[in-house]
């Protein structure tokens, strides 16, 4: 499960770490884990005027949809209890147990959570392969 900052951070930066995650992701390297709720909090972050400089409304909705097409897809894990710092943290968590899925993200709130499932940085996912 990759949290939505490692995709907006690869967007962002096309030679980046989060970049070769989004890229093992499309060629489907690595399976992806999502949600609708992840997909809408990564489309709305993506719509915000200042991506314009770094990702048209075009290509973010094609992002998006070609996301969708490549993942696993689960239904909403329902409330979870707070798992984390962030309460807006915890539905990934719920997500990632669901899915029995290690998360993926740059989020010290969730890499240093106490959580049973791992979390792990991008570059730590890549060290993998």
């Amino acid at each position: 499960m990759i949290d939505p900052n490692v995709w907006i951070s690869g967007l962002i930066k096309p030679s980046g770490t989060a970049a070769q995650v989004i890229r093992a992701a499309i060629t489907d390297r690595i399976v992806v884990v999502v949600n609708q709720h992840l997909l809408d909090e990564l489309a709305a972050v993506l719509m915000r005027p200042k991506f314009r400089r770094w990702i048209s409304v075009d290509d973010a909705t094609d992002f998006i949809k070609t996301l969708a097409a490549k993942s696993e897809f689960y239904p909403d894990p329902g409330q979870s209890s707070a798992r984390t710092r962030d309460p807006s943290d915890d539905y990934l968590v719920a997500l990632a147990e669901a899915a029995n899925a290690i998360i993926v993200t740059g989020d010290a709130d969730l890499l240093e959570a106490d959580l049973d499932l791992p979390s792990i940085t991008p570059r730590a996912l890549l060290e993998h392969f």
